[in-house]
């Protein structure tokens, strides 16, 4: 089972009230990272592709440094940009989603959506997939 820290929990952890999108959330900067790593540990990190992937991490973790890809991911790795696996892009929705990814590949700037997703698309926040 992949754990995920109860929204509930959260909220009442992190005083937060929100009425339908009528209130904003403050919160100090801690208690956003302390957030972000909650949901963070419930993400699946693929050891063997991250450690090709980056082989620096595994070298790290021959060395000690870091006891798995996972603790590299959540200790570093997210907050550098990097993934936790690999990912299936849906190039239907995607270009459905992303005209301007579409436009890219009339251009030949780029030669799917897939290939857009690995290159750019994942840094830009857009989405592989509906869900």
């Amino acid at each position: 089972m992949t754990y995920v820290a109860p929204f509930a929990f959260l909220k009442q952890r992190y005083k937060i009230t929100a009425v339908e999108d009528v209130d904003r959330v403050s919160l100090s900067y801690r208690d956003f990272m302390e957030i972000v790593y909650a949901l963070l540990r419930g993400v699946a990190v693929d050891d063997a592709w991250y450690c090709r992937e980056y082989p620096d991490v595994a070298e790290a973790i021959r060395r000690g440094i870091f006891k798995s890809a996972k603790h590299h991911f959540l200790e570093n790795g997210y907050l550098e940009g990097r993934r936790p696996g690999p990912c299936a892009v849906d190039e239907e929705w995607y270009l459905l989603t992303y005209p301007d990814v579409s436009v890219a590949i009339e251009a030949r700037a780029v030669m799917s959506a897939t290939e857009h997703f690995f290159n750019s698309g994942y840094d830009e926040g857009r989405l592989p997939s509906e869900y």
